[in-house]
Protein backbone atom coordinates (compact mmCIF):
# COMPACT_ATOMS: atom_id res chain seq x y z
CA UNK A 1 0.00 0.00 0.00
CA UNK A 2 2.60 2.58 1.08
CA UNK A 3 5.98 3.55 -0.37
CA UNK A 4 9.51 3.28 1.03
CA UNK A 5 10.07 5.96 3.68
CA UNK A 6 13.29 7.14 2.02
CA UNK A 7 11.82 7.79 -1.42
CA UNK A 8 9.37 10.42 -2.53
CA UNK A 9 5.85 9.34 -3.43
CA UNK A 10 5.31 9.01 -7.20
CA UNK A 11 1.61 8.11 -7.04
CA UNK A 12 -1.28 8.29 -4.61
CA UNK A 13 -3.94 5.69 -3.87
CA UNK A 14 -7.49 6.83 -3.11
CA UNK A 15 -9.72 4.98 -0.66
CA UNK A 16 -12.68 6.52 -2.50
CA UNK A 17 -16.25 6.95 -1.29
CA UNK A 18 -17.00 3.30 -0.59
CA UNK A 19 -15.26 -0.09 -0.40
CA UNK A 20 -18.43 -2.08 -1.10
CA UNK A 21 -18.64 -3.23 -4.79
CA UNK A 22 -22.45 -2.94 -4.97
CA UNK A 23 -22.42 0.55 -3.46
CA UNK A 24 -19.71 1.56 -5.94
CA UNK A 25 -21.89 0.48 -8.88
CA UNK A 26 -24.81 2.52 -7.53
CA UNK A 27 -22.52 5.51 -6.95
CA UNK A 28 -21.15 5.15 -10.50
CA UNK A 29 -24.62 5.60 -12.01
CA UNK A 30 -25.48 8.42 -9.58
CA UNK A 31 -22.29 10.34 -10.39
CA UNK A 32 -22.70 9.64 -14.12
CA UNK A 33 -26.22 11.13 -13.97
CA UNK A 34 -24.95 14.16 -12.02
CA UNK A 35 -22.06 14.70 -14.46
CA UNK A 36 -24.22 14.41 -17.60
CA UNK A 37 -26.72 16.86 -16.10
CA UNK A 38 -23.84 19.23 -15.19
CA UNK A 39 -22.33 19.15 -18.69
CA UNK A 40 -25.66 19.48 -20.51
CA UNK A 41 -26.99 22.20 -18.18
CA UNK A 42 -23.89 24.38 -18.24
CA UNK A 43 -23.28 23.94 -21.98
CA UNK A 44 -26.91 24.88 -22.62
CA UNK A 45 -26.54 28.07 -20.56
CA UNK A 46 -23.30 28.99 -22.42
CA UNK A 47 -24.86 28.33 -25.87
CA UNK A 48 -28.11 30.19 -25.07
CA UNK A 49 -26.30 33.27 -23.75
CA UNK A 50 -23.94 33.28 -26.74
CA UNK A 51 -26.67 32.84 -29.37
CA UNK A 52 -29.46 35.09 -27.99
CA UNK A 53 -28.78 38.86 -28.30
CA UNK A 54 -31.37 39.53 -25.56
CA UNK A 55 -29.07 37.79 -23.10
CA UNK A 56 -26.05 39.94 -23.98
CA UNK A 57 -26.25 41.81 -20.67
CA UNK A 58 -23.75 42.03 -17.78
CA UNK A 59 -25.67 39.53 -15.61
CA UNK A 60 -25.60 36.84 -18.31
CA UNK A 61 -22.01 37.66 -19.26
CA UNK A 62 -21.01 36.74 -15.69
CA UNK A 63 -23.36 33.75 -15.68
CA UNK A 64 -21.64 32.41 -18.81
CA UNK A 65 -18.28 32.69 -17.01
CA UNK A 66 -19.77 30.91 -14.00
CA UNK A 67 -21.11 28.08 -16.17
CA UNK A 68 -17.72 27.64 -17.84
CA UNK A 69 -16.05 27.51 -14.40
CA UNK A 70 -18.63 24.92 -13.23
CA UNK A 71 -17.94 22.81 -16.31
CA UNK A 72 -14.18 22.85 -15.65
CA UNK A 73 -14.66 22.24 -11.91
CA UNK A 74 -16.79 19.14 -12.41
CA UNK A 75 -14.70 17.76 -15.31
CA UNK A 76 -11.51 17.96 -13.21
CA UNK A 77 -12.83 15.43 -10.67
CA UNK A 78 -15.97 13.52 -11.71
CA UNK A 79 -14.68 11.56 -14.80
CA UNK A 80 -11.76 10.26 -12.72
CA UNK A 81 -14.13 9.33 -9.88
CA UNK A 82 -16.32 7.44 -12.38
CA UNK A 83 -13.33 5.39 -13.57
CA UNK A 84 -12.32 4.67 -9.97
CA UNK A 85 -15.78 3.27 -9.18
CA UNK A 86 -15.09 0.54 -11.77
CA UNK A 87 -11.52 -0.41 -10.81
CA UNK A 88 -10.08 -2.00 -7.69
CA UNK A 89 -6.87 0.06 -7.44
CA UNK A 90 -7.72 3.77 -7.46
CA UNK A 91 -4.45 5.52 -8.27
CA UNK A 92 -3.29 8.91 -9.56
CA UNK A 93 0.27 9.99 -10.40
CA UNK A 94 1.93 12.79 -8.41
CA UNK A 95 1.85 14.96 -11.56
CA UNK A 96 -1.83 14.14 -12.10
CA UNK A 97 -2.62 14.98 -8.49
CA UNK A 98 -0.73 18.29 -8.78
CA UNK A 99 -2.60 19.21 -11.97
CA UNK A 100 -5.94 18.38 -10.36
CA UNK A 101 -5.17 20.67 -7.40
CA UNK A 102 -4.06 23.55 -9.66
CA UNK A 103 -7.19 23.41 -11.87
CA UNK A 104 -9.61 22.83 -8.97
CA UNK A 105 -8.29 25.79 -7.02
CA UNK A 106 -8.17 28.00 -10.12
CA UNK A 107 -11.79 27.45 -11.15
CA UNK A 108 -13.13 27.10 -7.60
CA UNK A 109 -11.60 30.38 -6.42
CA UNK A 110 -12.65 32.09 -9.66
CA UNK A 111 -16.24 31.04 -8.89
CA UNK A 112 -15.97 32.65 -5.46
CA UNK A 113 -14.91 35.94 -7.06
CA UNK A 114 -17.53 35.69 -9.83
CA UNK A 115 -20.35 35.20 -7.32
CA UNK A 116 -19.22 38.39 -5.53
CA UNK A 117 -19.07 40.27 -8.85
CA UNK A 118 -22.58 39.04 -9.71
CA UNK A 119 -23.89 40.34 -6.38
CA UNK A 120 -22.36 43.75 -7.16
CA UNK A 121 -24.06 43.66 -10.58
CA UNK A 122 -27.43 42.96 -8.88
CA UNK A 123 -26.76 45.78 -6.39
CA UNK A 124 -26.17 48.32 -9.20
CA UNK A 125 -29.24 47.04 -11.14
CA UNK A 126 -31.58 47.36 -8.13
CA UNK A 127 -30.14 50.29 -6.19
CA UNK A 128 -28.83 52.46 -9.07
CA UNK A 129 -31.06 51.50 -12.03
CA UNK A 130 -30.70 54.87 -13.82
CA UNK A 131 -26.91 54.62 -13.80
CA UNK A 132 -26.72 50.88 -14.53
CA UNK A 133 -25.75 51.16 -18.21
CA UNK A 134 -23.05 53.76 -17.50
CA UNK A 135 -21.58 51.85 -14.52
CA UNK A 136 -21.74 48.28 -15.89
CA UNK A 137 -20.26 48.91 -19.33
CA UNK A 138 -18.91 46.02 -21.41
CA UNK A 139 -15.33 47.04 -20.63
CA UNK A 140 -16.05 47.10 -16.88
CA UNK A 141 -17.62 43.62 -17.13
CA UNK A 142 -14.58 42.28 -18.99
CA UNK A 143 -12.27 43.76 -16.33
CA UNK A 144 -14.36 42.28 -13.47
CA UNK A 145 -14.42 38.83 -15.13
CA UNK A 146 -10.67 38.99 -15.89
CA UNK A 147 -10.03 40.08 -12.29
CA UNK A 148 -12.02 37.09 -11.04
CA UNK A 149 -9.95 34.64 -13.11
CA UNK A 150 -6.72 36.41 -12.09
CA UNK A 151 -7.60 36.18 -8.38
CA UNK A 152 -8.41 32.48 -8.87
CA UNK A 153 -5.02 31.97 -10.53
CA UNK A 154 -3.21 33.80 -7.71
CA UNK A 155 -4.84 31.77 -4.92
CA UNK A 156 -4.27 28.55 -6.88
CA UNK A 157 -0.58 29.41 -7.33
CA UNK A 158 -0.04 30.19 -3.63
CA UNK A 159 -2.00 27.20 -2.25
CA UNK A 160 -0.49 24.74 -4.74
CA UNK A 161 3.08 25.98 -4.17
CA UNK A 162 2.77 25.66 -0.39
CA UNK A 163 1.08 22.25 -0.60
CA UNK A 164 3.42 20.66 -3.16
CA UNK A 165 6.69 21.98 -1.66
CA UNK A 166 6.13 19.67 1.34
CA UNK A 167 7.88 16.29 1.24
CA UNK A 168 5.63 13.26 0.68
CA UNK A 169 7.34 10.03 1.70
CA UNK A 170 6.02 6.77 3.07
CA UNK A 171 2.24 6.95 3.30
CA UNK A 172 0.63 7.51 -0.10
CA UNK A 173 -2.95 6.44 0.70
CA UNK A 174 -5.46 9.32 0.57
CA UNK A 175 -8.75 8.78 2.41
CA UNK A 176 -10.57 10.81 -0.24
CA UNK A 177 -11.77 10.51 -3.84
CA UNK A 178 -9.78 13.32 -5.49
CA UNK A 179 -6.73 15.49 -4.77
CA UNK A 180 -7.20 18.71 -2.82
CA UNK A 181 -4.92 20.43 -0.28
CA UNK A 182 -6.74 19.47 2.98
CA UNK A 183 -6.61 15.75 2.01
CA UNK A 184 -3.00 15.88 0.79
CA UNK A 185 -1.63 17.72 3.84
CA UNK A 186 -2.55 14.74 6.01
CA UNK A 187 0.14 12.70 4.22
CA UNK A 188 2.98 15.25 4.39
CA UNK A 189 6.20 14.06 6.01
CA UNK A 190 6.91 17.46 7.58
CA UNK A 191 5.21 20.12 9.72
CA UNK A 192 2.26 21.59 7.79
CA UNK A 193 1.58 24.64 10.01
CA UNK A 194 2.95 27.29 7.61
CA UNK A 195 1.09 25.70 4.68
CA UNK A 196 -2.16 25.60 6.69
CA UNK A 197 -1.71 29.29 7.57
CA UNK A 198 -1.06 30.18 3.92
CA UNK A 199 -4.21 28.29 2.83
CA UNK A 200 -6.18 29.96 5.64
CA UNK A 201 -4.93 33.41 4.57
CA UNK A 202 -5.88 32.73 0.96
CA UNK A 203 -9.27 31.50 2.22
CA UNK A 204 -9.82 34.86 3.91
CA UNK A 205 -8.97 36.62 0.62
CA UNK A 206 -11.09 34.46 -1.70
CA UNK A 207 -13.88 33.26 0.63
CA UNK A 208 -14.50 35.75 3.43
CA UNK A 209 -13.78 38.96 1.46
CA UNK A 210 -16.28 38.10 -1.32
CA UNK A 211 -18.84 36.99 1.30
CA UNK A 212 -18.53 40.44 2.94
CA UNK A 213 -19.12 42.11 -0.44
CA UNK A 214 -22.12 39.84 -1.11
CA UNK A 215 -23.67 40.56 2.31
CA UNK A 216 -23.16 44.32 1.85
CA UNK A 217 -24.73 44.19 -1.65
CA UNK A 218 -27.74 42.22 -0.42
CA UNK A 219 -28.22 44.44 2.62
CA UNK A 220 -28.53 47.43 0.24
CA UNK A 221 -30.75 45.46 -2.17
CA UNK A 222 -33.16 44.41 0.61
CA UNK A 223 -33.28 48.00 1.94
CA UNK A 224 -34.14 49.26 -1.56
CA UNK A 225 -36.74 46.54 -2.20
CA UNK A 226 -38.55 47.29 1.09
CA UNK A 227 -39.04 50.88 -0.08
CA UNK A 228 -40.51 49.81 -3.45
CA UNK A 229 -44.17 50.62 -4.00
CA UNK A 230 -44.77 48.00 -6.71
CA UNK A 231 -45.40 44.43 -5.55
CA UNK A 232 -44.50 43.17 -9.04
CA UNK A 233 -41.16 44.99 -8.90
CA UNK A 234 -40.36 43.41 -5.53
CA UNK A 235 -41.21 39.96 -6.86
CA UNK A 236 -38.97 40.42 -9.92
CA UNK A 237 -36.01 41.52 -7.77
CA UNK A 238 -36.46 38.66 -5.29
CA UNK A 239 -36.75 36.15 -8.15
CA UNK A 240 -33.51 37.28 -9.81
CA UNK A 241 -31.55 37.78 -6.60
CA UNK A 242 -33.02 34.65 -4.97
CA UNK A 243 -31.37 32.41 -7.59
CA UNK A 244 -28.00 34.00 -6.98
CA UNK A 245 -28.38 33.83 -3.20
CA UNK A 246 -29.20 30.08 -3.26
CA UNK A 247 -26.04 29.39 -5.31
CA UNK A 248 -23.96 31.56 -2.96
CA UNK A 249 -25.18 29.75 0.18
CA UNK A 250 -24.56 26.29 -1.34
CA UNK A 251 -21.11 27.01 -2.74
CA UNK A 252 -19.67 29.22 0.00
CA UNK A 253 -21.14 27.15 2.82
CA UNK A 254 -19.36 23.97 1.73
CA UNK A 255 -16.17 25.82 0.66
CA UNK A 256 -15.77 27.63 4.00
CA UNK A 257 -16.36 24.36 5.89
CA UNK A 258 -13.58 22.63 3.90
CA UNK A 259 -10.93 25.36 3.80
CA UNK A 260 -11.50 27.70 6.75
CA UNK A 261 -10.96 25.40 9.72
CA UNK A 262 -7.97 23.69 11.36
CA UNK A 263 -6.65 20.71 9.41
CA UNK A 264 -7.14 17.50 11.41
CA UNK A 265 -4.96 14.50 10.59
CA UNK A 266 -7.99 12.31 9.90
CA UNK A 267 -10.30 12.63 6.89
CA UNK A 268 -13.77 11.54 7.97
CA UNK A 269 -16.88 10.66 5.96
CA UNK A 270 -18.48 14.06 6.69
CA UNK A 271 -15.50 15.80 5.03
CA UNK A 272 -15.95 13.61 1.95
CA UNK A 273 -19.67 14.42 1.75
CA UNK A 274 -18.92 18.16 1.88
CA UNK A 275 -16.40 17.65 -0.96
CA UNK A 276 -19.01 15.74 -3.01
CA UNK A 277 -21.33 18.68 -2.53
CA UNK A 278 -19.08 21.44 -3.88
CA UNK A 279 -17.22 19.33 -6.48
CA UNK A 280 -20.18 17.51 -8.08
CA UNK A 281 -23.60 18.64 -6.80
CA UNK A 282 -23.26 22.46 -6.84
CA UNK A 283 -21.99 22.64 -10.49
CA UNK A 284 -25.07 20.58 -11.46
CA UNK A 285 -27.49 22.74 -9.46
CA UNK A 286 -26.28 26.14 -10.72
CA UNK A 287 -27.78 25.94 -14.25
CA UNK A 288 -30.98 24.37 -12.87
CA UNK A 289 -31.41 27.14 -10.27
CA UNK A 290 -30.68 29.91 -12.78
CA UNK A 291 -32.78 28.52 -15.64
CA UNK A 292 -35.84 27.27 -13.75
CA UNK A 293 -36.28 30.59 -11.94
CA UNK A 294 -35.49 32.78 -14.93
CA UNK A 295 -37.97 33.89 -17.61
CA UNK A 296 -35.22 35.26 -19.90
CA UNK A 297 -33.41 31.91 -20.06
CA UNK A 298 -36.70 30.04 -20.59
CA UNK A 299 -37.59 32.49 -23.37
CA UNK A 300 -34.20 32.05 -25.06
CA UNK A 301 -34.59 28.26 -24.90
CA UNK A 302 -38.06 28.48 -26.44
CA UNK A 303 -36.79 30.74 -29.25
CA UNK A 304 -33.86 28.47 -30.07
CA UNK A 305 -36.03 25.29 -30.07
CA UNK A 306 -38.78 26.79 -32.26
CA UNK A 307 -36.41 28.09 -34.95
Amino acid sequence: MGEDNRTSVTEFIFLGLSQDPQTQVLLFFLFLFIYLLTVLGNLLIIVLIHSDPRLHTPMYFFLRNLSFADLCFSTTTVPQVLVHFLVKRKTISFAGCSTQIVVLLLVGCTECALLAVMSYDRYVAVCKPLHYSTIMTHWVCVQLAAGSWASGALVSLVDTTFTLRLPYRGNNVINHFFCEPPALLKLASADTYSTEMAIFAMGVVILLAPVSLILTSYWNIVSTVIQMQSGEGRLKVFSTCGSHLIVVVLFYGSGIFAYMRPNSKIMNEKDKMISVFYSAVTPMLNPIIYSLRNKDVKGALKRITTK
